[in-house]
């Protein structure tokens, strides 16, 4: 033990390591300290270090050309002999080359007494695969098509008819299928096992159990919370809204709701939008998007909110206390001339002056007439003067009249739409030649339909109102999903 309190090395045992002897290097560095064998040549150019690294390069490249064996001389090597006979035909078959040169590989042998020829190639005890609901077709069609047997397809076709509705499952919907072992090939496999995504809320299995088919619904639980994204407007109002994560349809249809309201000139890039939509959002992590439920724009002096209603069939759009402007144009209801408006005029078939309720249109017998904004047939057959004679009523009090038509398209309590084809000019009842007899009514007195606009505000009221409201209060009360970023003009369009 040092007396120090060190340790030496004979307390753990060993003895200290000898000193290894010098080498010529290393004495020629201890002699010499300050010489490199290696100077670089490329500093102290002209000094005697410099000098003798030149008288180095210049030794070692001597000593190399002296070493070589000359330039002129040629290196003569082994040239291994071409093989023939049976070496040529084991290098062959175990070597790869082109099939059109007849390739072969691997060693072949003559079959022993062991082997014995197949009489038929042996299946797969399972096949699994994938078959697609193609559209228009039935769901039994698609599983034969991929194999299933027709008893087993039919079966199964009426165990998920039984469960869902058939055209709830979507064209491309795609089905797995587990095939069992057959008894023969003559034979179609067994279905073992089917599942596939019958709605986005259901999932469903057909097994076999004890040698029949069973099927299993798999309800899965969907959120359907809206999904609602505010964003300033920027340079595009689509191209941020679609990046904020909206669907390209939606976001059209809510450019399309608001410049009823306001001219898309008129949106500032600093203008705020707010829009909700339909979403569905699967346990299983599936997502869906769906109409716009909402629409709103926020200018600062100006905010319009417009909620999606559907009334009578149609989609409507009214602002938070259910009030809506409706604005249907008038459609010509037939292509020609005006030949006699509305007024007093001598009748030129009974030849005294009375008033004419309407206005004539001529044009060639079978020329189309139109409904002139959408309505209810109330009458549709032969009316006396009028010949063949459609009456329709429309909303606000309104009814329009088409009289001496060739040919009725339409009958009493059908509801038309603007521009559909409910007849054609004719000569018909007390007429001089084809043309349209057309009538404009509001509140039971004929007016001159080139003098009305059909511009009506509809109002929600009752229960109607109530249930508007309480859609109203739920859609306001959606949380945000998301801020949009404004986009810039440098942005990339979708």
């Amino acid at each position: 033990m040092d007396q120090a309190g060190g340790t030496s090395a004979r307390s753990f045992g060993r003895a200290p390591a000898p000193p290894k002897p010098l080498t010529l290097i290393d004495r020629i560095q201890d002699r010499f300290p300050d010489f490199d064998p290696a100077p670089d040549l490329g500093s102290r150019i002209g000094s005697i270090e410099w000098f003798r690294g030149v008288a180095t390069c210049a030794g070692l490249i001597t000593v190399t050309l002296l070493l070589s064996p000359g330039f002129e001389r040629p290196i003569h090597g082994a040239v291994t002999a071409p093989l023939t006979g049976t070496e040529w035909e084991d290098a062959r078959s175990q070597s790869i080359s082109a099939l059109a040169y007849g390739a072969t590989t691997g060693m072949r042998g003559e079959a022993s007494g062991l082997v014995r020829p197949l009489a038929d190639t042996p299946e797969r005890p399972i096949l699994e695969l994938t078959a697609v609901v193609g559209a228009g077709r039935r769901f039994a069609s698609a599983l034969e098509r991929a194999g299933v047997g027709a008893g087993d397809a039919s079966r199964v076709a009426d165990l998920v008819a039984g469960a869902i509705d058939p055209t709830d499952i979507k064209a491309g919907t795609r089905v797995d299928v587990t095939l069992g072992r057959r008894a023969s090939r003559n034979q179609a496999r067994p279905l073992e096992k089917l599942a596939f995504r019958a709605r986005f809320d259901l999932a469903v299995e057909v097994a076999r159990v004890d040698g029949g088919l069973s099927l299993i619904e798999i309800p899965i639980a969907v959120d359907h919370t809206p999904l609602r994204i505010r964003g300033r407007v920027g340079s595009s109002l689509y191209r941020t809204a679609r990046a904020a994560g909206a669907p390209a349809k939606a976001v059209e249809a809510f450019i399309k709701s608001i410049a009823t309201k306001v001219p898309m000139s008129r949106i500032g890039a600093n203008d705020e939008f707010d829009l909700i939509v339909e979403r569905q959002r699967a346990a299983t992590g599936e997502e869906q998007l769906g109409k716009l439920l909402f629409a709103g724009l926020d200018q600062g002096r100006r905010e319009v909110q417009l909620v999606r209603w559907e009334r009578e069939g149609r989609t409507m759009w009214y602002d938070p206390k259910g009030m809506g402007e409706r604005t249907e144009g008038m459609l010509m209801p037939a292509q020609g001339r005006l030949s006699s408006s509305f007024g007093y005029r001598t009748h030129p078939v009974l030849g005294f002056r009375r008033l004419h309720k309407g206005m004539d249109i001529a044009a060639p017998t079978g020329t189309p007439i139109r409904a002139a904004t959408d309505g209810t047939v109330q009458f549709a057959g032969r009316n006396g003067g009028y010949g063949n004679y459609v009456r329709i009523s429309h909303s606000g009090g309104l009814q329009t009249a088409y009289g001496h038509m060739s040919r009725i398209s339409v009958r009493s309590g059908t509801r038309v739409t603007r521009g559909q084809v409910i007849g054609a000019v004719g000569s018909t009842g007390m007429s001089t030649g084809p043309h349209l007899h057309y009538e404009l009514w509001k509140n039971g007195q004929a007016v001159n339909p080139r003098s009305v606009s059909l511009s009506s505000t509809d109002r929600l009221t009752g229960g109607e109102l109530n249930r508007f409201r309480g859609l109203v209060s739920s859609l306001l009360g959606t949380p945000v999903a998301g801020t949009a970023k404004a986009t810039s003009e440098n942005d990339a369009e979708e």
